[in-house]
C-alpha cells in the first residue's frame, strides 16, 4: 500500500532561483514570463504565488524550519512541474484521455485513506514533495491521467515500454517549443525536465498502475 501510495502521488522536483525574463529561442524577450509553453506564458506571478502557497504551509508547521531547508530550490522545483503539467496535458488530449472530476476526488479519498486521513496526506505531500495544500487536487489529476496515458500506450516495467512512453512525451514536448528563463535553465525535451536535473517523473510514469478510481 505505502508503494501504490507513493506512486498514485508523485510530483516532479527541481532547484535553482527565478529570474524576471524569458528569452525566446528567436531572441524576442517576454517581460514577465518564466516560460512560454506551446505559445502560452507561464507568468513569474503564477509561479511565485505556488512557491508562496508552499512556504506559507511550511511555516505553519512545528518542522517549518526543516521543510523550507529541504526546498531551498522551489522556484524552479515548481516551474519545473508547472511546465510539466502542460505536456502532460498535450499528451493526454493526444490520446484521448481525460481525468474527471469524481475520478479525481476518489483516487484523492484513495490515498487519504491509506495516509491516515487527509490532514496525515497533506503532511506527507508537503514533507516529502513540497506540495501546497490547495494543490493537492492537481497532483492527483495529474497521476490520474499519466496511468491512463501509460495504459493507452501499453507502457509497461519492460525497457520497450517505457521507451515508447518516453517518446511519446518527448515528442510532444519538442512539438510545443518550451521556452525557459535562462536562469531557471533549459528545457531538455528528451528528458523532460529543466536543465540536468535528474527528474523522476518518467520513472514513475512507467512504473505506476494505471489508475482504476473506481475500485480503490
Amino acid at each position: 500500500m505505502h508503494r501504490r501510495r507513493r506512486t498514485a502521488l508523485s510530483v516532479t522536483a527541481a532547484a535553482l532561483a527565478a529570474a524576471p525574463l524569458l528569452a525566446a529561442c528567436g531572441g524576442e524577450a517576454h517581460p514577465g514570463a518564466a516560460a512560454v509553453v506551446g505559445g502560452d506564458r507561464i507568468e513569474v506571478s503564477a509561479l511565485q504565488a505556488q512557491v508562496r502557497d508552499v512556504r506559507d504551509a511550511q511555516q505553519a508547521s512545528p518542522e517549518s524550519a526543516e521543510l523550507i531547508r529541504a526546498t531551498g530550490d522551489l522556484n524552479r522545483e515548481k516551474l519545473n512541474g508547472m511546465i510539466f503539467d502542460r505536456v502532460v496535458d498535450r499528451v493526454a488530449a493526444e490520446q484521448g484521455v481525460t481525468a474527471s472530476r469524481k475520478e479525481i476526488q476518489q483516487t484523492r479519498r484513495a490515498a487519504a485513506a491509506q495516509s491516515g486521513g487527509e490532514e496525515q496526506l497533506a503532511a506527507m505531500l508537503l514533507q516529502q514533495q513540497g506540495v501546497a495544500p490547495g494543490e493537492i487536487d492537481a497532483v492527483v489529476r495529474r497521476n490520474v491521467l499519466m496511468g491512463k496515458i501509460a495504459e493507452k500506450t501499453g507502457a509497461g516495467n519492460d525497457p520497450a515500454g517505457q521507451q515508447r512512453l518516453a517518446q511519446v512525451f518527448g515528442e510532444a514536448s519538442k512539438a510545443m517549443r518550451i521556452d525557459v528563463n535562462p536562469r531557471y535553465g533549459a528545457w531538455d525535451d528528451q528528458k523532460i525536465q529543466l536543465g540536468d536535473y535528474r527528474a523522476p517523473w518518467l520513472r514513475q510514469v512507467t512504473t505506476q498502475q494505471p489508475a482504476q478510481p473506481e475500485q480503490m
